[in-house]
């Protein structure tokens, strides 16, 4: 079952300048973190019961740099909390959905994540993630 929008992952250049925009507009930062495995840098924004998240590759190999490479900064993907991932992809699987991941890795706020093609999800990137208890 999706519980409810977990945050909206922006692919952003440069994390500082973006952290500066978004706290202008009254946001509060709530931490950076660094996912090696993922090669990006991320800072979060929490708003309600939703995160703004910034993303910034930490290499040029990163799915970040090819993003911004490929359509520039914006809106990367649009994450769903669940509570079981494993069932949720077999659930996404059975559905004829396209995994780009088949099994949970891990991500940034010590969630779980996976996530989705845009070729099966009308051009958006889905992330399901399972937080930590």
């Amino acid at each position: 079952m999706v519980k409810k929008i977990s945050h909206i992952g922006i692919a952003v250049k440069d994390l500082n300048e973006a952290i500066k925009f978004y706290q202008k507009l009254g946001l509060e930062l709530e931490e950076i973190e660094e996912v090696p495995s993922q090669k990006v840098k991320v800072a979060f924004f929490p708003i309600g019961e939703v995160r703004i998240e910034l993303l910034e590759a930490t290499s040029e190999d990163s799915p970040i740099a090819k993003f911004i490479e490929k359509r520039g900064e914006g809106v990367h993907h649009l994450a769903f909390q669940v509570d079981d991932l494993p069932e949720k992809l077999s659930e996404a699987e059975e559905k004829e959905f396209r995994l780009i991941d088949k099994e949970p890795r891990p991500g940034a706020h010590g969630a779980d994540i996976a996530f989705l093609h845009p070729k099966s999800t009308h051009g958006t990137l889905i992330e399901f993630c399972q937080e930590k208890e």
